[in-house]
């Protein structure tokens, strides 16, 4: 016997699944809760310090629907964006096209755009149609505190980060570098605590196992969850979390800290719900 969840919004879930697991590892979660509806999953280009960035937004669009039919709670669309930064070409796509058809449409629940890589498909669907700023919420795990900082998921499309936080009619709740760097996991836990949670959880674990790491990383005992923390603000409870209300952009917070034991516990309780299901 389970409690009665009230569904409390929409989310689309943009991101670079082609790369860094802990990407999967976070929609995983937001499609495991109950309190959030997964409308759209949209995918995004890799930066090219990983090697070519041709065909990573749709392999990342190929990783998302195997997640998402393994998981099998939710069916949203998943939807592949561009290969280029905003300023380098073409960058229509499928991936902008659902946002903003979930932009326009009319539904009671609020809607909120979780992204936690570069903000390139954000900043085509605010070209493609500029008045949906105002219908939906932007959840950005990215930028820094330190502005001589490098930040992977702003500086991989620096002109579309600077595009879309330029608008003042766009509500954004950010997690910079300095704060989703805390969401750091021990890679031992990660193996026997995610990777031991049935076919889901096993199957989160296969993709860091199977990472192509470039030979320049350095890999140590601990890697970071940072995309989970938007799943706080949700489906979880965002007073989880320290905001700072930014002086100059109204409508524009910063956490500076998380409720980590909430965030990773809710995850592996959600993870062996799962399994236990589908023993």
């Amino acid at each position: 016997m389970s409690l009665r969840i009230t569904e409390r919004c929409r989310v689309v879930v943009d991101n670079d699944w082609n790369g860094d697991p802990d990407g999967l590892v976070a929609l995983a979660h937001h499609l495991l809760s109950a309190a959030n509806r997964v409308v759209a999953v949209t995918s995004s280009h890799l930066s090219p310090l990983f090697g070519p960035p041709e065909g990573t937004a749709a392999a990342g669009a190929r990783l998302a629907q195997e997640l998402v039919d393994l998981v099998g709670t939710q069916r949203p669309v998943v939807a592949a964006g561009c290969d280029v930064p905003i300023g380098g070409g073409d960058t229509s796509s499928a991936a902008a096209d659902a946002i903003v058809a979930e932009a326009r449409r009319d539904d009671p629940l609020p809607l909120f755009l979780v992204c936690a890589g570069p903000l390139t498909n954000v900043a085509q669907a605010l070209r493609q149609a500029p008045e949906v700023a105002a219908r939906l919420t932007l959840v950005w795990v990215g930028g820094a505190l330190d502005a001589d900082a490098f930040e992977y998921n702003r500086d991989t499309d620096a002109e579309a980060a600077r595009e879309v936080l330029a608008r003042d009619d766009l509500a954004v709740s950010q997690f910079p570098l300095e704060t989703y760097r805390r969401c750091t996991y021990s890679v031992a836990e990660l193996e026997q605590d995610v990777g031991g949670a049935g076919r889901l959880g096993a199957w989160l674990w296969r993709q860091y196992v199977e990472l192509p790491v470039p030979d320049f990383v350095e890999q140590g005992e601990t890697w970071p969850l940072g995309d989970s923390p938007p799943v706080l603000v949700t489906a979880l409870d965002d007073a989880a979390c320290t905001w700072t209300e930014s002086p100059d952009r109204p409508g524009h917070r910063v956490c500076s800290d998380v409720d980590l034991r909430l965030l990773v516990a809710d995850l592996l309780a959600r993870l062996r719900r799962h399994a236990d299901r589908a023993a």
